[in-house]
């Protein structure tokens, strides 16, 4: 896969990048592709409403209870009949995305840089 464009660092810096807690997860009816968590980012910003298109390969069991890195100052996206505020990073290489999960204790909102 080719590189991107070469960006900035002050680019890299507008890009809000904090460990979450997955404090529920589901199967919402209304998708055959989404699952919806709820993240816990500390007290600073709160629980989140976070959707992704992994339905194919994970369940929601899968998630709850770990702790996971997201981007929180993406703009809303609808994503069927939900609204995700914000994304889990994975891996996308080969055919099954991959989370990463974070298996030290960190605080809920800690920064990644």
């Amino acid at each position: 896969m080719k590189i991107k464009e070469i960006i900035e660092y002050s680019d890299f810096e507008k890009v809000d990048i904090r460990i979450g807690k997955v404090i529920a997860s589901s199967s919402p009816e209304w998708s055959n592709k989404l699952l919806e968590f709820t993240v816990d980012f500390g007290e600073d910003i709160g629980e989140r409403t976070i959707l992704s298109g992994i339905k194919k390969w994970y369940s929601p069991d899968d998630f709850i209870g770990n702790y996971y890195i997201f981007v929180v100052n993406l703009a809303e996206r609808k994503m069927g009949e939900g609204v995700s505020q914000g994304m889990m990073l994975m891996s996308d290489e080969g055919e099954i995305p991959v989370p990463f999960p974070i298996t030290k204790q960190v605080k809920e909102g800690s920064i990644v840089r």
